[in-house]
């Protein structure tokens, strides 16, 4: 009688073994490092084995300046291979909203008890124009002012806070083959200027790049060249490696960019560089910022397990490890408090620029901006073949006709 006993209550367990058997999910998820060699599989097998119903398989997808990743990603929805999830850009929002790609995670966020653990300032810029989130805070980067604290300090001079702080920094710290900032004045350039003329009176509105106070910051930002010579000669060319290797190099007193070149900047310099918030002008400041964010792509049928894993991704401990591979800044509360991938005074700077912390809009107006228009117009301006108001004048017809 035992014996058919436990042989009927394993008869009978039997289907509830195999049910479960059947649950188990693979989600696949692509991402991308700028070090070929980081690998998150130590996050992946701590994942697992804490959630032994969900196998994660994760594909390194080459980033290729960004257009090869999202080439792929939009081909692969298109032809309904598309991953579970995926790292995501804002930049490419507009477009995966318009091909109805993206899974809302409105009430995933709003269950989610570690939410709290990232910034109101992170999760208001991770609203989409629709009202909606479709982007989980995963890695970021804030532009700031790296400062020659140095050359300052030998001059006098307060680091800068406001914009007229940093004109006058600009031009005293000019002379003897020393210049007092770093422009960029080639591709990516637009971020220096969003900073010194978004940030000081002009704004992304119809009217705004062409009103008074637009074309006199506009003025101010050109006139640092070809006036007050407070840029390289070689800044109309110069792009991010020029602008850096000049700071390194002791050549330029400020420049900016974002904490990813902290840790040269620390090596070249020393105690010498120091990083602040970019300067506040009379729109309230613009510090450019850099997103990396986790989505649930629209053709998932795994969408919890893929919630569960980005979610994973996004937590305390997690987050600082994830980003230790990504060489970006933990979007928790809790790991900035031991970050330690960089001196403090550059995650500081980062945290510090995160209220004025602004994007593009994200249109096909704005990629025609940063990638032709900008540096053309930018470049024909400084060297004196337009004027600055022609300049602004250009813009506004780009965005608004």
């Amino acid at each position: 009688m035992k014996r058919r006993h436990l042989l009927a209550t394993a008869l009978a367990a039997a289907p509830l073994a195999l049910a479960h058997a059947q649950k188990k999910t693979t989600i696949r998820w692509w991402y991308h490092f700028d070090d070929p060699q980081a690998t998150p599989q130590a996050l992946v097998t701590a994942f697992e084995a804490a959630n032994p119903d969900i196998t994660v398989q994760a594909e390194n997808i080459p980033w290729g300046g960004g257009a090869d990743y999202d080439n792929r990603l939009y081909a692969a929805i298109i032809a309904g291979n598309a991953p579970d999830t995926a790292m995501v850009k804002f930049n490419n929002q507009p477009r995966l909203i318009e091909m109805e790609a993206l899974a809302p995670i409105d009430n995933f966020v709003d269950s989610w008890a570690a939410r709290t653990d990232i910034s109101d300032d992170l999760w208001k810029l991770h609203r989409a124009p629709d009202g909606h989130r479709y982007y989980l805070p995963v890695q970021y980067v804030v532009l700031y002012l790296y400062c020659r604290q140095d050359w300052f300090a030998k001059a006098g001079l307060k680091l800068p806070v406001t914009m007229d702080d940093f004109t006058a920094a600009a031009v005293a710290l000019t002379g003897a083959d020393r210049w007092g900032f770093g422009l960029r004045g080639g591709a990516g350039g637009h971020d220096h200027w969003a900073s010194l003329v978004l940030g000081n009176g002009a704004t992304l509105t119809k009217g705004g790049l062409t009103s008074p106070a637009a074309l006199a910051a506009n003025r101010a930002f050109i006139g640092l060249f070809t006036d007050k010579k407070a840029y390289p000669p070689s800044a109309p060319n110069d792009g991010f490696v020029q602008t850096i290797n000049n700071m390194k190099a002791g050549r330029t007193a400020m420049t900016i960019h974002h904490i990813g070149s902290a840790n040269d900047m620390q090596a070249a310099l020393g105690d010498a560089i120091t990083a602040v918030p970019v300067p506040r002008g009379s729109t309230g400041g613009w510090a450019t910022f850099g997103d990396g964010s986790s989505a649930i792509l629209a053709q998932s049928k795994n969408r919890e397990a893929a919630w569960k894993w980005i979610s994973f991704l996004s937590t305390g401990a997690n987050n600082v490890a994830f980003n230790k591979l990504s060489g970006q800044v933990t979007v928790t509360t809790s790991g900035g408090r031991d970050w330690a991938m960089q001196p403090k005074r550059f995650l500081d700077a980062t945290t510090a620029s995160l209220p004025m912390a602004k994007i593009l809009p994200p249109s096909a107006q704005t990629a025609d901006f940063t990638r032709t228009v900008w540096p053309q117009t930018t470049q024909k301006a400084l060297l004196g073949q337009v004027t600055p108001d022609a300049m602004m004048a250009g813009f506004e017809k780009l965005y608004f006709g």
